[in-house]
């Protein structure tokens, strides 16, 4: 096989702007001739790697799966090009992904605890749905990735190709305002109708509540007044007395210690929860490496948080 170093370049760009004629101007040729590069790469790799059906143009499977290797490979030939230089190269942060709760909850406190272990960590952090993050993962957008992960996840991520380390536990649990005796505003005892703050149907979070209530009877009575794919936003209305919903524990802590917030059920209607930490294998950035290697050897608690 004969490869360019500048074919895999181009096939990044290209990646990114879903345009050949954006990519052209971006690699400073002309879209005739960027157009060749592209068909020479597909050329020497055997297969067809840039559906051109449609506009913007996109991927095949084999695109998808061959840009994670590409852009590893130019970023490593980057990397030691500027070390041979003598470039003087600072620790290079690590880019995150994140489900809105736990980047907003869950995040500050793990890392922090991980650093104990390890020692300074430059993270960068950006907070998406699930459905996205594992998209930015599958495409090498990202290091690593923060989910949820229950015992009806669908993510279709192979294990080889997307290990993980467990690093929690959360309960979700029915929760309303507390009423002035302490008791909640909404309680899923009731006979009657329940005022439902509700995640959206594509949320992670709604789909475990809705394994949950899925042969039970209560689902009938919940009536739906307000979705949204955030846990935050939920809490949110429950804070104003509106509605109950399920949020995970740790979103609501301080509410609960304070008696403003209340359980509105026993612990049968508690949804449990696993939260995992992502990489793909077939990067293999120095930081990510290093990382994983490290978490490797440190004791189950500093994991957990």
């Amino acid at each position: 096989m004969n490869l360019e170093t500048k074919w895999l370049e181009d096939f990044v760009a290209l990646a990114s702007t879903r345009s050949f004629s954006a990519s052209a101007r971006q690699r400073h040729v002309t879209q005739p001739a960027f157009s060749r590069r592209i068909r020479s790469l597909e050329q020497a790799v055997g297969v067809t790697l840039v559906d051109r059906s449609t506009t913007p143009i996109n991927l095949t499977p084999e695109g998808q799966l061959f840009l994670v290797t590409a852009r590893n490979l130019v970023e490593q030939l980057n990397e030691c090009l500027g070390h041979l230089r003598g470039v003087s190269m600072a620790r290079e942060a690590l880019d995150i992904v994140a489900a809105h709760s736990l980047a907003l909850s869950f995040y500050p406190e793990w890392i922090s605890r991980l650093q104990e272990g390890l020692g300074e960590l430059p993270t960068r952090l950006v907070a998406m749905n699930v459905g996205e993050a594992i998209h930015v993962l599958r495409e090498g957008n990202c290091d690593l990735m923060l989910a949820y992960h229950d015992q009806y996840a669908t993510m279709q991520l192979d294990a080889e190709v997307f290990p993980s380390f467990s690093i929690g536990q959360v309960k979700m649990l029915p929760v309303s305002l507390a009423d002035k005796q302490g008791k909640p505003l909404f309680s899923l005892e009731s006979q009657d109708q329940i005022p439902y703050l509700s995640y959206t149907q594509g949320a992670f979070l709604g789909r475990s509540v809705r394994m949950l209530l899925k042969n039970d009877p209560l689902r009938l009575r919940l009536r739906t007044i307000y979705e949204t794919a955030m846990a935050e936003g939920l809490k949110g209305m429950v804070l104003q007395g509106v509605g109950l919903a399920w949020i995970p524990d740790f979103c609501i802590r301080d509410e609960l210690k304070s008696g403003r917030v209340v359980r509105a059920g026993d612990d049968k209607w508690d949804v449990p929860l696993e939260i995992r930490l992502y990489r793909c294998s077939l990067v293999h950035k120095p930081g990510v490496e290093k990382l994983w290697r490290q978490m490797m050897k440190l004791p189950r608690d500093f994991l957990q948080a």
